[in-house]
């Protein structure tokens, strides 16, 4: 295959990588999801994850049907990137996508929730060893010393389960000896070395070598002090140079005579010569001692060969399932039963928010019941929900929509219990409020093709009206729910219009959410959690209430009451009499 053959590679994205990599090496990165290697290489990140995602799970990438899918899609995967012990697992994270094979699927899903229950059981210092191991292996560059310590961390804590069984196999002191020995070695520009502390008769001589070029370089020195001493002929000189070697470079006195000059000239020309030689002669015994230190080493480490490479494959692919099992722990994400149709859900929470009032709900067939929370009904193609503004309506949507994706991509959901259909493809559209022909068109391109096709589709659809008028927008809309039933495909259509649609199929379901008044301090007080078979009302007599009493003087005042009047003097009045309001108050 050719660089030029994955999506998103142009010729000037082909010529950058070829320069930066080389043509194999390039396409090597891109088929194993490596972000850094292509980012390394010049191209910008988000381009960089977008042509990855394309490469690594194009078909599953088509299942994110809408822009706003897409939008929930880029967010959850940064969400869960965050989690990350490694920057390369945060990498491979933000390239997963939605998963066409559902064996892969469970697999997946396995291996997280193996390693959420994992890290559940460390207490706080075991996770922080833990990601300190991680974060010293990344800042190595995943070396194979790293890998080995980081995998000896992973078992002193007791890591077990599933992702970790490559680790638990291998005895302990074999990682050891195997980390000690690959401690031990370093790569330089010129070969193999061996690292300080690692032998010490290696030390030793190089120590000594070290002191016998520095007083090589001080041989002028030397003639000084020796005849300072009080030398009075050649031999005695010779012998002065010996112990003053000795003395200063803590050389046995044995190899420097054994270096000494035989035949000097004179007393120059016999340090020179001695100490040129003693260096030369020590230099060849650090070599020596080297090559055997490294012979050893090395045969230490080919006997655990096998393991050690086992182990660098495993502590990759341990941080990747690890950041997963973070991500779910941190926000108690639960394993989803995977169904042949519908979507339901009982406490589910959307994860962009914080503090949010769990919901149940569903379309299609499922079998799920919840405890104190009316259960969804079974079988219904689509549902209209309706009800309050700022009732959570759209964020009921988007969940739904979290939901689907992170069990297609193999990760567990935000929810109590989950039945989870497979889709082909989730079409979510946000409120767009811009009332134009062009918008209107717009979106009908993007929401309707999904329908035409054979494929499995879920429509998550927030006020269609708000892109045409109202009369017309409820013609459109029965349109699509007509669609979304013949087609076979499953929809939640939020709108403000559900008593003009008429007639719905028998298969679809007004569903409400009702505001119940206002806080003391005058917020709006919402029963999040929808009632099915139920038509929600907008109830703006609520928001004309806090108008009324956030007027910043009577004028004002006397304009929401017109108001008041308008939608409702009574329920305005005790609306403010149930928050305890008070003109007084403002």
């Amino acid at each position: 295959m050719r660089l030029q053959e994955f999506w998103g590679v142009g010729p000037k994205t082909a010529t950058q990588l070829r320069e930066s990599l080389g043509e194999q090496e390039a396409i090597e990165a891109i088929e194993s999801g490596a972000v850094r290697t292509l980012t390394d290489a010049g191209i910008p990140r988000g381009r960089a994850v977008r042509i990855l995602r394309r490469a690594t799970g194009g078909a599953g990438m088509d299942m994110l049907g809408t822009r706003d899918t897409r939008t929930v899609y880029d967010e959850l995967v940064t969400l869960a990137s965050e989690y990350a012990v490694t920057a390369h697992a945060a990498d491979r994270i933000r390239v997963l996508t939605p998963l066409t094979e559902q064996t892969v699927v469970t697999e997946r899903l396995e291996r997280v929730l193996g390693a959420k229950d994992a890290w559940e059981t460390l207490s706080e210092s075991e996770r922080t060893a833990v990601t300190e191991a991680f974060s010293t292996y990344d800042a190595a560059g995943g070396s194979d010393r790293a890998a080995v310590e980081t995998a000896l961390t992973l078992q002193t804590v007791g890591l077990s389960g599933e992702p970790f069984e490559t680790l638990a196999a291998i005895e302990p002191a074999e990682l050891e000896a195997a980390a000690a020995a690959l401690g031990s070695l370093r790569d330089t520009n010129t070969g193999v070395t061996v690292e300080t502390g690692s032998d010490d008769q290696l030390d030793r001589l190089r120590e000594q070598y070290e002191a016998a070029t520095a007083i090589e370089n001080a041989a002028f020195d030397v003639i000084e002090t020796v005849r300072s001493e009080g030398a009075r002929d050649l031999e005695s000189f010779k012998n002065g140079v010996i112990r003053h070697v000795g003395n200063e470079t803590e050389i046995d006195r044995e190899t420097i005579r054994s270096a000494a000059a035989d035949d000097p000239a004179d007393a120059a020309d016999f340090v020179s010569t001695t100490l040129r030689t003693l260096s030369t002669d020590l230099q060849t015994a650090v070599d020596r001692r080297e090559e055997t230190v490294i012979e050893t080493l090395q045969a230490q480490i080919a006997e655990t060969d096998s393991d050690i490479d086992g182990v660098i494959d495993a502590v990759s692919e341990i941080a990747f399932d690890l950041s997963l099992g973070r991500f779910a722990a941190a926000h108690e994400l639960t394993r989803p039963t995977f169904v042949s149709d519908g979507i339901a859900v009982v406490g589910a929470r959307n994860l962009f928010i914080e503090n949010v009032e769990p919901i149940t709900y569903g379309v299609g067939t499922h079998t799920l019941t919840a405890d104190g929370t009316p259960t969804p009904p079974s079988g219904d193609r689509v549902t209209i929900l309706t009800g309050a503004n700022s009732g959570g309506k759209t964020t009921l949507l988007e969940t739904l929509c979290q939901v689907v994706l992170l069990s297609s991509m193999g990760l567990p959901v935000p929810a109590i219990n989950a039945e989870v259909g497979r889709f082909e493809t989730i079409v979510f559209h946000r409120r767009h409020a811009s009332f134009n022909a062009g918008v209107l068109e717009s979106t009908l391109k993007s929401i309707v093709p999904p329908l035409t096709t054979d494929s499995n589709t879920l429509m998550l659809v927030d006020e269609f009206e708000a892109i045409t008028e109202p009369g017309r927008a409820a013609d459109l809309l029965n349109g699509l729910v007509e669609l979304t039933v013949d087609r076979g495909a499953l929809g939640v259509y939020v709108t403000h219009l559900a008593e003009d649609l008429s007639p719905l199929p028998e298969t679809a379901r007004v569903d409400g959410i009702f505001a119940e008044g206002l806080t003391q301090d005058l917020q709006l007080r919402v029963d999040y959690q929808p009632r099915f078979g139920t038509l929600g009302k907008s109830t703006p007599e609520f928001i004309v209430s806090r108008l009324v009493a956030n007027a910043r003087d009577r004028g004002e005042r006397a304009g929401f009451e017109a108001l008041a009047a308008a939608v409702g003097q009574e329920a305005v009045q005790r609306t403010l009499v149930d928050s305890q309001w008070s003109p007084t108050d403002n």
